[in-house]
């Protein structure tokens, strides 16, 4: 049992660790277990099967462990959904996330919790996470994204503070208060989340300690960049238009939402170009000129206008040199033709011009990167 400061005994609260499971039969063992491993005692564990097509094989895993978890099964309805499960069955004063396909050091939870201890009034805390990919270190998260000292709204929102949700334990409480995760996102629910309990006065700190361990695939949500892309478009767009933003946010936010539109234009345009489909390309490119004036996307637009076969053959050739480790994911008909919250195709556009469903081309930084 920790002690205070003058060396009394400190009753530990209870801290429910949540788990959404879904397609992760292969690694929620260890999941599991490293929860189970924590050198903080007070935790209960709730494993969430989100409607699992793996059912069969998560059960499996799991049946090791049933005496130890709270185990709830449910319809699939996205991450968000299972965490709300999670949460409103939760007994704990504080609220752990962990994703399936993640897991944790033994000292992870302790030094958490620690820190909620140590500021009273804290209702959130987070920390810093290793990536994995391929089961091989690629490099830290804070690393790649450094925090800014201050976790605020602000900070958050343009990125200068970034929250893992397999790193967070938040206030029960205040996630209640909050109204809990928006369960019509598919991804960036937790960035949505977030951004609420900040907005909403909810103190947050972190501290820079790996000890959480975090999948990188290329196969999961947050791996299909353009579908992230137009949800965090949604994100802004529900910022806009739910809080009482002052001048200077609503700016700020309304220019990141039109960047993003950008960045989803470009990388569509890419598949296309991938997809030798130069006369829709050039569409696009003429509305990507419209919101950048970038060298690169005169270029391309030129380009397609003028040499449009040419321009093609040496986009691919440098795609193909450039970052071979990261497949792009294919398009589909229904991806070109956007969501309501960012139309990406203008009319004229046919779906059926979308890259075939076999195709995977390499990611990198080619001539439009």
């Amino acid at each position: 049992m920790p002690r205070s400061d003058s060396g009394e005994s400190v009753p530990q609260p209870l801290a429910s660790v949540v788990i959404p499971a879904y397609r992760c039969a292969q690694y929620i063992a260890q999941a599991v277990q490293s929860v189970l491993g924590q050198s903080y005692g007070e935790l209960e564990l709730l494993v969430i099967n989100d409607g699992s097509p793996d059912t069969p094989l998560l059960e499996a895993a799991l049946e090791p462990f049933r005496d130890r978890i709270r185990y709830i099964r449910q319809p699939s309805g996205g991450p968000a959904s299972a965490r709300n499960r999670g949460i409103l069955e939760a007994r704990g004063q504080y609220i752990a996330f962990l994703d399936g396909d993640d897991y944790w050091s033994p000292d992870h939870l302790a030094k958490q919790m620690e820190l909620f201890r140590r500021e009273p009034g804290l209702e959130l805390a987070y920390c810093d996470c290793i990536l994995l990919k391929d089961e091989k270190t690629l490099n830290r998260a804070f690393s790649l994204q450094p925090q800014k000292a201050r976790v605020s709204f602000d900070a958050l929102v343009v990125e200068d503070c970034a929250i893992g949700t397999s790193a967070t334990v938040v206030s029960r409480e205040a996630i209640v208060r909050a109204g809990l995760f928006d369960e019509t996102f598919m991804r960036c629910e937790d960035f949505e989340m977030w951004l609420r309990m900040s907005f909403a006065g909810s103190r947050m700190s972190y501290h820079s300690d790996a000890n959480v361990f975090h999948r990188v695939s290329e196969y999961g949500l947050s791996a299909d960049r353009l579908a992230m892309k137009r949800d965090r478009i949604r994100v802004y767009e529900k910022l806009i238009t739910t809080l009482p933003l002052s001048r200077r946010q609503r700016t700020t936010i309304e220019k990141l939402a039109a960047d993003t539109r950008r960045d989803c234009d470009v990388y569509i345009l890419k598949h296309l170009l991938d997809a030798e489909d130069y006369r829709n390309a050039l569409v696009v490119s003429e509305r990507v000129k419209a919101r950048s004036s970038s060298w690169k996307l005169t270029l391309a637009h030129v380009g397609l206008r003028f040499l449009p076969r040419l321009f093609g053959q040496l986009h691919r050739i440098r795609t193909r040199l450039v970052d071979r480790e990261y497949p792009r994911r294919p398009l589909t008909g229904e991806t070109l033709l956007g969501t309501e919250a960012t139309p990406t195709m203008p009319p004229g556009i046919r779906s059926q011009n979308a890259p075939p469903a076999a195709t995977r081309e390499p990611v990198g930084r080619n001539l439009l990167g």
